[in-house]
């Protein structure tokens, strides 16, 4: 995870889970193919769980990841900014998050608050059958972020946030680029 800024495509994140049988990406597109009605989770025209199961879910893929094997290799899914959706000005933010994946499809990073400057670790798991993904502060339960593994291969992923008194929340992971003074000496 020496080069954080360096994210994969969805050709290479695909590539890595080969043995998983993925043929096509699953879209994590929330409130428009995920979306919360009458308390249900919707997933197309599916119904799949009631919003508190939802969470919970996202809460046991996230604390599912496996001890990390030393040996192999993480591949860089990049950094972003987390901005409440749909936020077109404000202040800059001062929530950042580092996000990495293996072959076993462990989640690690950091999660950074420069307001408060604050780094801490981060752990989740990809769902080999969904594509979900989930991931929280390590050692604690809440808050889980989640959002479909392809997501993180864009510009801007939309995330759901779940909080331990039950609101879900979307939010946006908006990718950073590389800064200059760091480009330039790699």
């Amino acid at each position: 995870m020496n080069r954080p800024y360096r994210w994969a495509t969805w050709g290479l994140v695909s590539g890595l889970f080969s043995s998983w049988g993925w043929s096509d990406s699953a879209s994590y597109a929330y409130g428009e193919n995920i979306y919360y009605e009458d308390d249900q989770v919707y997933y197309g025209d599916e119904a799949v769980a009631s919003s508190e199961e939802y969470a919970e879910q996202a809460q046991t893929l996230a604390e599912s990841a496996p001890e990390a094997d030393d040996t192999i290799e993480w591949l860089p899914l990049g950094v972003f900014a987390i901005t409440q959706d749909g936020e077109e000005s404000g202040p800059p933010p001062t929530l950042f998050v580092q996000l990495a994946v293996n072959k076993q499809g462990i989640i690690a990073g950091t999660f950074q608050n420069t307001a408060t400057e604050k780094s801490q670790p981060i752990e989740g798991m990809i769902d080999k059958r969904t594509q979900r993904c989930a991931w929280g502060i390590t050692g604690k339960q809440w808050p889980i972020m989640e959002t479909g593994i392809s997501n993180l291969t864009e510009d801007t992923a939309p995330v759901l946030l779940h909080f331990e008194d039950g609101q879900t929340q979307q939010w946006l992971l908006v990718r950073l680029e590389e800064p200059e003074s760091e480009a330039g000496s790699n």
